[in-house]
């Protein structure tokens, strides 16, 4: 039986192998654990600060590491897929980020939070650029829908990390609440690892499927589109994911309460998510959608700025941004190329320019701060951000490909 593309993929195998219940259980245990590492920092990155006697500043580095490890490692992972077959790349991820995640959380010595940091940032590296793809290969009819499915799984475990960070850091320490993420990235690893021996023997991509001569995603318009995209909604999540609990604080929120509040603007991002996925998969394009959602974040940051009491309702709104916009950002990675291997191509060229370019944005609104001594310039600027959004949705949501044949 032949897959519905011409050229054979690792993915034809998958599809052969295993159900596509199962398929989607297994790509739903990846997305679990491509943000929890990360977002559990945020509510208590006051408290690693006031240990480690980091600044501000040095704390807004912290929180960009992973952005700049995204940034570096998302264009190499498509060799890398290519070298070894996607699913065996995305289990070395797991098991890295399993690994990484203890070495961050260990104490006794500062380079630890460095270094497992950027370790369990490659890994988490691998599994943004290669699931796109893998969404592409194993549901080729239904993109935007399973999409949605995965980002919405992906924000509501992120949303979890962040609203027990507190917790377990006053019940035990801060390490612990970074480390205990270990535990399930193992277990996605044992359940990808059963992935694999339901598979039929995978071969890595064939040279016919190698890019062809002028076929370079760093030269499609379409392509660029679709990275500014990536690059703008990212780059306003992470300075919310980093510094939101802070910005409430400095209006008199407790730490727990923040904390719980970006807990609200995650799990509202995850039905945004999981919403917006039938929406895309109804729409004619991305335009619409894509510019609507990035509107709705201008609202909530100058709501924040204007209205500072109604933060929960602001919050919200950001998470109703945030999590639609990931959507239409990942979907554009699928729907805007003609294969998987393009797929993957670029997801890898868009995510290390977003990201690369993300990772300013924690370390310029710490540095907003301490040169204002307020947190309205970051929220200016994220508005502004967040305006651009919305335009590169209009011409990257357009239904082109980045190669026309």
């Amino acid at each position: 039986m032949n897959a519905p593309n011409p050229v054979v993929t690792p993915g034809s195998t998958s599809r052969r192998g295993l159900s596509h219940l199962l398929l989607a259980i297994t790509v739903i245990v990846v997305a679990a654990n491509l943000r929890p590492a990360i977002t559990a920092l945020g509510p208590i990155i006051e408290r690693v600060g006031d240990d480690t006697g980091l600044s501000a500043a040095s704390l807004g580095v912290l929180g960009a590491l992973p952005l700049l490890t995204f940034g570096i490692v998302s264009p190499l992972v498509h060799r890398l897929s290519s070298r070894i077959g996607t699913d065996r790349a995305i289990l070395g991820a797991l098991i890295l980020l399993a690994i990484g995640t203890v070495v961050r959380s260990l104490s006794g010595f500062e380079g630890f939070l460095w270094v497992g940091t950027i370790l369990l940032a490659a890994a988490i590296a691998v599994g943004n650029v290669l699931m796109p793809a893998i969404v592409k290969r194993d549901f080729p009819h239904k993109v935007p829908l399973m999409t949605g499915i995965y980002s919405a799984c992906l924000t509501g475990v992120a949303a979890l990390a962040s609203g027990i960070a507190v917790p377990i850091a006053d019940a035990v320490n801060w390490e612990l609440a970074l480390g205990i993420w270990a535990i399930p990235a193992a277990i996605a690893a044992g359940v990808w690892a059963l992935r694999l021996n339901g598979l039929q023997a995978e071969r890595p991509v064939r040279t016919s499927e190698a890019p062809r001569p002028g076929s370079s995603m760093w030269k499609s318009p379409v392509a660029w589109q679709v990275a500014f995209v990536m690059t703008l909604q990212s780059s306003v999540f992470y300075m919310l994911i980093t510094w939101l609990p802070t910005i409430e604080g400095s209006h008199g929120v407790g730490e727990s309460l923040a904390g719980w509040h970006l807990f609200i603007f995650q799990m509202v991002g995850m039905f945004a998510g999981f919403a917006t996925g039938p929406i895309l998969h109804r729409a004619k394009d991305q335009r619409t959608v894509g510019a609507a959602v990035a509107g709705v974040m201008v609202v909530a940051m100058l709501g924040l700025i204007f209205a500072p009491s109604l933060v929960v309702l602001w919050a919200a709104l950001a998470g109703v941004s945030s999590g639609a916009s990931l959507v239409v950002s990942l979907t554009l990675m699928s729907v805007r190329a003609r294969t998987p291997q393009d797929s993957s191509r670029l997801s890898g060229m868009a995510q290390s320019v977003g990201y690369l370019i993300a990772s300013l944005g924690p370390i310029t609104a710490g540095l907003l701060f301490e040169w204002t001594g307020s947190w309205v310039p970051a929220l200016v600027l994220a508005a502004t951000l967040s305006v651009g959004q919305g335009i590169f949705a209009l011409l990257a949501g357009r239904n082109r490909y980045t190669h026309a044949e």
